[in-house]
């Protein structure tokens, strides 16, 4: 059994309302699909306060679980397409997966990977 990385998870976060099309951006460039979490956005002081009101933005959080080589090509069309200068205010970032336990077409190529 290999110890070698075969998979990355890819985590984006960007504005609320730009899940739908990430995802289909990013499976145009290989991946399979994704996870979408709500979130909210909190500055180093807390929530934003406007005329008394506390203002949180609202987020999204999408995670790809990508094979390798997959990785750099999805990771540069979400920067490109939903990165920090666009409307969507995305941040894109990977972790490295060293184990995977799953049932479904993406687990039959992880099976070499060591739990």
């Amino acid at each position: 059994m290999s110890n070698e990385i075969k998979h990355d998870l890819i985590v984006a976060v960007v504005n609320q309302g730009y899940s739908n099309e990430l995802i289909t951006a990013a499976r145009g460039a290989g991946a399979y699909g994704g996870t979408v979490i709500s979130a909210r956005g909190m500055t180093h002081d807390g929530p934003v306060k406007f005329f008394g009101l506390s203002l949180q933005e609202d987020k999204e959080i999408i995670l790809i679980l990508a094979e390798k080589e997959q990785k750099l090509p999805v990771m540069q069309k979400v920067s490109l397409d939903f990165g920090i200068s666009t409307q969507a205010e995305g941040i894109v970032f990977s972790l490295p997966v060293d184990a995977l336990a799953a049932r479904s077409p993406l687990a039959a190529s992880a099976a070499s990977c060591a739990l």
